[in-house]
């Protein structure tokens, strides 16, 4: 049975991943290490430690299945965008490469963004929305846009950004809020809790500028929620009541210019519970799994399979 081995090297992720030539993928991922009170990573501090925790990732993937790779595809850059670049991806290149010409093995290169779409496309039993031309979301803490996505011969996925953020990410206002109260980084999951902990509703009202939005202001007040004594649980539950408010919106006047069309939620922000449930009845939308959401290499093995034209599913 062939395989094909994805690897994607994030900002925040050290990931790698097999696909099975029968659809089946495994995926082994490490978070990069933040300290405590920090908001992030620089990219040299990135780069730094994908290059010694990727051997060992490495390591735990081929303890769970033990085959050897007909095919290698990695993730090179943020998005299917000229110019797009991010130092990190270096690193997950490099040991492709090396990959590829020890074991004289094919090598393909995928967007880190493609990777989001097909991973939560494939947890979703959905691949086959590759054919078809579809509106999907990509919401992290580096990225905040809505893609329209066709086919395309070469490249499996076409991406068109028709809607983003024009100051803050949605994951890097919610990483903001949890270190401003004093969470550790990334704080998505943790402030998930505290706002599932608050029965009061908020109604927020999304700052649009055409289909694009702006998130910075919902900083300013979840500032001043602080200032006014308001508690960890209202102010996580109103920060994810504004994203999930904010990508409505944007969802809403997209597809109104654009036409109905099926929509797909992917990216580490799309997997919160509360945001999710505003989202899935009303547009009948795709998730992925949780685990599919947040960054891996699941997507970049999926999107492999199929280049070499080996995924029979597709």
């Amino acid at each position: 049975m062939c395989s094909y081995l994805g690897i994607d090297t994030s900002n925040y992720t050290t990931s790698v991943a097999y696909c099975l030539s029968d659809g089946t993928v495994t995926h082994q991922k490490k978070l990069l290490p933040v300290k405590s009170g920090e908001k992030g990573l620089r990219q040299s501090d990135a780069v730094f430690h994908h290059v010694n925790m990727l051997p060992d990732v490495f390591d735990d993937l081929v303890s769970e299945v033990r085959v050897t790779p007909c095919t290698v595809g990695v993730s090179s850059k943020p998005r299917n965008e000229v110019g797009s670049y991010m130092p990190c991806f270096n690193v997950g290149v490099s040991f492709a490469k090396v990959i590829s010409h020890l074991l004289n093995i094919p090598y393909y290169e995928f967007s880190h963004q493609s990777g989001h779409i097909a991973a939560a496309l494939y947890s979703a039993k959905k691949l086959d929305l590759l054919k078809k031309e579809f509106l999907a979301f990509h919401v992290s803490g580096g990225t905040t846009e809505a893609l329209l996505v066709s086919p395309d011969k070469d490249n499996i996925i076409n991406e068109k950004i028709v809607a983003r953020t024009l100051d803050l990410n949605a994951g890097q206002l919610i990483d903001r809020i949890g270190v401003m109260m004093g969470l550790d980084f990334p704080a998505g999951a943790r402030l998930e809790e505290l706002a599932l902990k608050c029965c009061d509703e908020f109604k927020a009202k999304p700052c649009l500028k055409g289909n694009d939005c702006c998130l910075s202001g919902a900083e300013n007040m979840c500032n001043k929620m602080k200032l006014d004594h308001k508690s960890n649980e209202e102010i996580a539950k109103f920060c994810m009541e504004y994203v999930g408010a904010t990508i409505d919106k944007m969802c809403e006047s997209v597809l109104k210019e654009y036409g109905n069309m099926p929509v797909l939620f992917a990216g580490g922000v799309m997997s919160n519970s509360i945001i999710r449930k505003k989202l899935e009845s009303k547009y009948k939308a795709i998730f992925g799994l949780p685990q599919f959401s947040s960054d891996n290499a699941a997507g970049i093995a999926v999107l492999t399979a199929i280049k070499a034209g080996n995924l029979n599913e597709y």
